[in-house]
């Protein structure tokens, strides 16, 4: 059986505006994963051209990513930070995937049908097809593990499902070019912590997210205390005080939301927080979790306002990440053209 030396890959897409749900169930880990394995941290803007785009906006909102990356503690000079489209391997790795991806599995693809909503005759075929991109930005590294949030789950199960057939379909080929039982690795999930998925402050069932009508659904890295301090007080509660035990959050989405991201923010448990705060009123939990939350966002907020006036900084970032996924992607897309039969 073959092995494979542990790295991880994870990718954000530059929509800009990062919020607290992008740091507590993404970004927070990248950071401590970055203190037990080698990690690629990537800006996927690729994938950001399966909607519609702005130009100058990708730009600019691809330098703010790559600002709250560094600024929440993620060490260019530890991990590999770069832009996708820096790097020519994934777009060469996807038309091969392409090739080995069935339409069934990506018709499955619940996100498409979210995205593209009911006018799916007029949705990009990006739109449609990202999720083999998606294995691309993860096997050109021959990644292992892959830090994602609930709704990636079906992509990685895709982008394993991808992996498997190429080696089984490739298996002689593989095995005469000294690459053993498998090429690929089948790359694992990393989901941890009590936020995996961070919820909307106004609807306990929707995922935050920048998108919402309401900026009060969400808390942008950026916000600034008072802002903060007035999104939370707002958040959307029921009239029942805080429980004091798990099984009272059972059908309060909203008081689990909450509940999660207090602990996310102080690294404890659910558990812990509803011993602690149980049978508290929600005007007083929401005064301890705004000071907390303000606590722990300050200081990236800052880093964030001094990296974006420096793109010059930024950019070498990027500039010298991309030349050490380079230095990886290439071999390993020599490799699939060998085991191909495409001639090089």
């Amino acid at each position: 059986m073959a092995t494979f030396p542990e790295r991880v890959f994870s990718g954000v897409q530059p929509t800009g505006n990062l919020h607290l749900g992008n740091y507590l169930g993404a970004i927070k880990r990248f950071v401590a994963l970055q203190e037990t394995r080698p990690c690629f941290y990537c800006v996927v803007d690729l994938h950001a051209m399966t909607l519609p785009h702005e130009p100058d906006q990708l730009a600019r909102t691809t330098r703010e990513v790559t600002a709250a990356f560094l600024a929440c503690g993620i060490d260019p000079k530890r991990n590999v930070v770069f832009n996708q489209s820096r790097v020519a391997e994934h777009a060469e790795l996807a038309w091969a995937l392409d090739c080995v991806a069935r339409m069934g599995w990506l018709n499955r693809m619940t996100q498409f049908k979210d995205k593209a909503g009911k006018d799916r005759e007029n949705a990009s075929v990006g739109l449609f097809n990202y999720p083999v991109l998606m294995a691309a930005d993860i096997l050109i590294y021959r990644a292992t593990h892959v830090p994602v949030g609930d709704d990636q789950k079906q992509h990685l199960e895709l982008a394993r499902d991808v992996a498997q057939k190429f080696n089984n379909d490739f298996a002689e080929s593989i095995a005469a070019h000294g690459h053993g039982d498998a090429f690929f690795p089948l790359p694992e999930p990393l989901i941890q912590g009590p936020a995996t998925r961070v919820m909307s402050l106004r609807d306990g069932a929707k995922k935050m997210s920048k998108s919402d009508t309401s900026e009060n659904s969400y808390i942008a890295l950026t916000d600034d205390p008072d802002t903060i301090a007035q999104k939370i007080r707002k958040a959307k509660t029921d009239p029942e005080p805080l429980p004091g035990h798990l099984d009272g959050l059972a059908g309060r989405p909203e008081a689990e939301n909450l509940v999660g991201i207090f602990a996310a923010l102080t690294d404890r448990t659910k558990a812990d927080v509803v011993h602690e705060f149980g049978g508290s009123p929600f005007s007083a939990f929401k005064t301890v979790l705004a000071d907390v939350t303000i606590e722990k966002l300050a200081p990236i907020r800052a880093e964030i306002l001094r990296l974006s006036a420096d793109p010059a900084y930024v950019d070498s970032v990027l500039a010298d990440g991309a030349e050490k996924a380079r230095a990886i992607a290439r071999p390993n897309m020599d490799a699939v053209k060998d085991i191909l039969g495409l001639i090089r």
